[in-house]
């Protein structure tokens, strides 16, 4: 631990924060509101470690404001307990290549870096909100996603294994449907006695893959029967537009959080989203294409647009217009135009459910500030 702040001045300073945060420590550093270093120490991530951590940041100062990394994982409990105690917080990037290349990379360096982004407001976003029926939202969703790759991952063992089976099981497979496949295969009879038969051990192992994609199938049901209710219950509105059902609505929801007003404008939910338009011009060609850096589980705006009015039959946005097209050269930029317009209602109809138009806990920032892309 090391402090640099004297006893008779603490009482006085006004400090920020920042946590670099880890699966069973966080290292929190300090400085005061003009940049100096006050000090950095390490605490268990843990119930009491938070304690300890906010206790130690009481007695060099006032806390202004805490930058934590990463709050959508190692960072989550830290951010709910803070939360809870009414300390301002905001989610801090990590610290660039120029900056680890030139300060080094460690913990403490990294925490010091965290206290100098929150205190400046660079590379900051607002965290979500992890209480509230958008988290439970949240984890039943991971629980679905998990069921539906490994049920993929069956089908896909499956095929590849009837085609390196013997002839005679794989002409008799190769030919069925999905679903007849999946039923044959689980209803597959194999001598065990002679699982050193490479036939057997195939039929061992589909009748096993099979079995298990039926399993998954039954998991996901299951799933989908607690989580279109619950969505339904946060934001109905949703449900009612053309091309959005429960799984698209269910991954906006968890994308917005619980604080929704997070999302300041328009233009931050669009480039969240992956639908804002970014200059690609060069010499006589004038043109935008898609931010190619948001998170990728938002695809279902793609997919959205292929349920809605075609270009010509909607306003367009962003100063992106269908009348550009000859300058773009393409027509790819037309589902982008559609795509960026339909993020803007989307948004707003998140705002108007009362749920995530507020924020239960009282406000995290009182600046606008960018937008967390935690998961």
């Amino acid at each position: 631990m090391t402090t640099i702040a004297s006893d008779s001045s603490r009482d006085q300073i006004e400090i920020a924060a920042g946590v670099d945060t880890h699966q069973d420590t966080h290292t929190v550093a300090a400085v005061d509101a003009a940049g100096r270093l006050l000090g950095h120490s390490t605490f268990p991530a843990t119930g009491a470690g938070y304690h300890a951590l906010l206790a130690w940041l009481h007695d060099l100062g006032v806390v202004l404001v805490v930058g934590i990394e990463g709050t959508g994982a190692y960072g989550a409990g830290l951010a709910r307990y803070l939360s809870s105690q009414g300390i301002e917080m905001v989610e801090v990037d990590r610290p660039d290549r120029r900056t680890r290349r030139s300060a080094g990379k460690s913990d403490p360096i990294d925490a010091e870096a965290a206290a100098r982004a929150a205190l400046a407001q660079v590379r900051t976003g607002t965290p979500k909100a992890r209480e509230g029926k958008v988290e439970a939202l949240r984890n039943l969703r991971v629980a679905r996603r998990s069921a539906v790759d490994q049920r993929a991952d069956c089908q896909r063992r499956i095929k590849t294994l009837i085609v390196t089976a013997p002839e005679e099981l794989r002409a008799r497979l190769r030919v069925l449907s999905d679903r007849e496949l999946l039923t044959t295969c689980a209803a597959l009879r194999p001598d065990t006695e002679r699982v050193s038969d490479p036939e057997q051990a195939t039929k061992v192992a589909l009748r096993n893959l099979a079995r298990r994609h039926a399993a998954l199938v039954a998991d996901i049901a299951e799933l989908d029967a607690l989580i279109e209710p619950l969505v339904a219950a946060i934001n109905p509105d949703l449900l009612q537009l053309n091309g959005v059902g429960a799984d698209t609505a269910g991954q906006l929801l968890v994308t917005a959080g619980e604080n929704a007003d997070r999302l300041r404008s328009e233009g931050a939910f669009a480039m969240l989203c992956g639908v804002a338009p970014i200059p690609a011009s060069s010499g006589k060609i004038h043109r935008h294409r898609l931010n190619r850096g948001p998170l990728t589980r938002l695809a279902q705006r793609h997919r959205l647009g292929l349920h809605q009015p075609r270009p010509n039959q909607m306003p367009t946005s962003c100063g992106v217009s269908t009348s550009s097209r000859p300058g773009c050269g393409t027509n790819r930029s037309f589902p982008f135009e559609g795509s960026h317009h339909h993020s803007n209602y989307l948004r707003r109809d998140l705002n108007t459910t009362p749920l995530l138009a507020r924020n239960d806990h009282g406000p995290r920032n009182s600046s606008d500030r960018g937008v967390a892309r935690t998961m």
